[in-house]
C-alpha cells in the first residue's frame, strides 16, 4: 500500500499554516470526506501492523534470522510512524470541522426534514384520526357484545343441562312405576 503524503502547504490537510489558509478555504463537507479517507487509511494501516505482528517470530530460544527480524521491526516502526502522522492529520481535520461548525445554531431533526403542510392534509389527518377513534369504539363494543353472548350461551347451556337431568329423572321414575 502506498504511503500517504505528509500534509504540505498545497494539500487540504494543511490548513493550520498561513499558506494553506491563504491558498483556498476548504468547506466542511470536503473536510468530512478527507476525515473519512483518513480514518480508512488508519484502519488499513492498523490491519497491516497486526499482519506484521502476526508474522513476527518471538525470540523464545528458537533460531531466527536477525536480518529478517530487524527488517520486520523496521517495517513495523515505519507503519507506526505513518499511523501517528495519520492521527495528527485526523486531529487537524476534526479541529477544523469543529471550528467551522462552532457558529452554527443547533437545529432539531424535524426542521431538517422538508415538509409542506396545507389545510387538506390537516383535514385528512383529522378525519383519519376520527375514523380510527370510531373504529376503536366499534371494536370495543363488539368485544363487549361477544362477552355478553358467551355469558348468555353459558347460562343457556346450564339450563339445558338442568332440563336434561330433570327429564332423565322423570323418565327414571316412570320406568320404576311400571
Amino acid at each position: 500500500m502506498a504511503t500517504p503524503p505528509a500534509p504540505g502547504p498545497g494539500l487540504p490537510g494543511a490548513f493550520s499554516g498561513p499558506q494553506g489558509q491563504a491558498g483556498r478555504e476548504v468547506n466542511t463537507a470536503s473536510l468530512c470526506r478527507i476525515g473519512q479517507e483518513t480514518v480508512q487509511d488508519i484502519v488499513s494501516r492498523t490491519m497491516e501492523i497486526f499482519q506484521l505482528l502476526r508474522n513476527m517470530q518471538l525470540p523464545n530460544g528458537v533460531s531466527y534470522h536477525v536480518a529478517t527480524h530487524q527488517d520486520r521491526q523496521g517495517k513495523l516502526q515505519e507503519h507506526l510512524r505513518q499511523l501517528s502522522v495519520l492521527f495528527r492529520k485526523l486531529r487537524l481535520v476534526y479541529d477544523k470541522c469543529n471550528e467551522n461548525c462552532a457558529g452554527l445554531d443547533p437545529v432539531s431533526m424535524e426542521q431538517l426534514i422538508p415538509y409542506v403542510e396545507d389545510e387538506s392534509t390537516k383535514h385528512e389527518d383529522h378525519s383519519l384520526a376520527n375514523q380510527l377513534r370510531l373504529a376503536s369504539e366499534e371494536r370495543r363494543e363488539i368485544v363487549e357484545v361477544n362477552k355478553k353472548l358467551k355469558q348468555k350461551n353459558q347460562h343457556l347451556k346450564q339450563i339445558m343441562d338442568q332440563l336434561r337431568n330433570l327429564i332423565w329423572d322423570i323418565n327414571a321414575m316412570l320406568a320404576m312405576r311400571n
